[in-house]
């Protein structure tokens, strides 16, 4: 019984940080993805006022950028090529990780401008909420597959600090 009031606890203390919802937002055209590496939250905007909202993991101390861009590519199951900023800090990692378990994108990745970062699922869904990354933007797989359906190449994203 302490076990499942345990869990229940912290199922019910976690949950705001893994929900997604639908909120008002105002000043962004339909179609446009905004992130706020602050509050660590993605926001599809679907409608004039109206945003899904889904928690991210955010680029950490150092490796946070700000700007807007838009989507150049998406991919399903991608491969993953360390850029040589991670490989000056990781030089272990392989030249490509081939899709599946061990691969850091997840399940789809919405490529941005210059491709240096995406957007993109992780296989560390522990670390969504976090500032964790090396600048991407990391939604649990469940959610990169959503919003995957909803944008386009071409569809903006701006991001907030």
């Amino acid at each position: 019984m302490r076990r499942l009031f345990c869990f229940l606890f912290l199922l019910a203390f976690m949950a705001p940080l893994h929900a997604r919802e639908v909120v008002d937002i105002d000043g962004y055209d339909p179609g446009t993805v905004i992130v706020s590496t602050q509050a660590r939250k993605l926001y599809y905007v679907f409608s004039s006022g109206r945003a899904l909202s889904f928690p991210v993991g955010v680029g950490r101390k150092g490796k946070q950028w700000a700007g807007t861009t838009h989507i150049t590519e998406k991919r399903v199951r991608p491969a993953w090529a360390p850029p040589p900023s991670v490989k000056k800090v990781e030089p272990w990692l392989p030249d490509v990780i081939p899709p599946g378990p061990k691969n850091p994108m997840g399940t789809r990745a919405l490529l941005l401008n210059g491709d240096e970062y995406a957007i993109h699922g992780t296989n560390k869904p522990e670390s969504v909420g976090g500032f964790v990354s090396f600048g991407c933007i990391r939604m649990y797989n469940r959610d990169v597959e959503e919003l995957y359906n909803y944008v386009q190449v071409g569809t903006p994203v701006i991001v907030t600090r």
